[in-house]
């Protein structure tokens, strides 16, 4: 029986470039590729990832998107992931090289994991394809190093409460929080100038990007889906 092959590519946060060399070749060889996308109350579709798929000049005809309710319960998910995964066993069936792609890195806080659990529970073939996240994006960005020596970094993806935050400043010493969207009031209350440096970023690698070191100046922006920000310890 002729079966076909599935690849996880990551796609980088946003800039076009920024995609691996190994990841743009099977995209390029790719029968299909699904890719993810968001669907809003309103009937409105939007997808970052196809955003950044457009950009290569692949084959529309190929590029297959699976889109999913904003809304944290995520209700309907597990009925698009089922669907979307139906489809890709079909296509793995007929013996076709399949990709599904992710901004970022395709694993770290990607929907492609709960594909991944349904293909290895199926035992069908796939490798990875790993991907430049945001977070290290903005390290760059900032000329900021990340981490040093002994230095400890934590990833926190929509702190919860200000207990918490204040519990990841005391313990490391970096501090990067994403999907900040519903919690900047939080933010602000627990960061202390005089002993950390702040950088916030929206929209890496688009034409939309805006990075500052001040975060009085990122408090008054409207802070959208894709914004991070790195808190790290000032050395006394």
């Amino acid at each position: 029986m002729i079966t076909g092959k599935i690849h996880g590519v990551s796609l980088g946060p946003g800039d076009a470039d920024l995609i691996t060399l190994k990841g743009l070749k099977t995209l390029q060889n790719a029968d299909k590729i699904y890719y993810p996308g968001s669907l809003f109350k309103d009937g409105v579709k939007s997808s970052y990832s196809l955003s950044i798929l457009n950009q290569y000049n692949l084959d529309s005809e190929k590029l297959q998107g699976f889109y999913l309710k904003m809304d944290l319960e995520r209700v309907d998910a597990k009925l698009i992931y089922e669907t979307t995964f139906q489809q890709i066993l079909a296509d793995y069936n007929k013996g076709l090289s399949i990709a599904i792609v992710s901004e970022g890195d395709i694993s770290t806080f990607s929907s492609f994991s709960y594909l991944l659990e349904k293909i290895q529970a199926h035992n069908l073939a796939i490798d990875l394809i790993p991907g430049i996240s945001s977070y290290l994006h903005l390290a760059s960005e900032s000329k900021m190093p990340l981490c040093l020596q002994n230095e400890k970094v934590v990833v926190i993806p929509r702190i919860q409460t200000k207990e918490e935050l204040q519990e990841a400043i005391d313990n490391f010493d970096t501090v990067v929080l994403m999907k900040i969207i519903s919690v900047v009031d939080l933010i602000s209350s627990v960061i202390d100038h005089t002993k950390h440096n702040i950088t916030y970023a929206e929209r890496l690698g688009t034409d939309k990007q805006f990075i500052t070191n001040s975060w009085a100046t990122a408090n008054q922006r409207e802070t959208p889906y894709f914004s991070l920000i790195i808190i790290k310890k000032i050395n006394q």
